[in-house]
């Protein structure tokens, strides 16, 4: 019977440090955690991709002028619209 207590225990053992290892890489995934060779822990670093950047600061000035030119005409639409009204009455 006791072998059968010590099995049971063991077996609760190895699940328990099953279960934490895993939380602790889930952890780690999440907040950009990398182990080193020495099983120390480190930030990933991201990668510096100047090219990407500057495009995405071209598109978003492309998207500013779009919005402004957008906006001006819908501005202008308006203003014309509440002209044809006026003159209508």
């Amino acid at each position: 019977m006791s072998a059968v207590i010590w099995a049971v225990a063991v077996v609760i053992i190895v699940a328990i440090i099953a279960f934490t290892e895993v939380q602790k890489a889930k952890y780690r995934a999440k907040n950009g955690i990398t182990l080193d060779w020495m099983g120390g822990e480190k930030p990933i670093a991201p990668p510096n991709n100047s090219a990407l950047e500057r495009e995405v600061e071209e598109l978003r000035e492309r998207l500013q002028v779009l919005e402004r030119i957008a906006t001006e005409d819908r501005e202008t639409k308006l203003l014309s619209a509440e002209i044809e009204s006026l003159r209508g009455k």
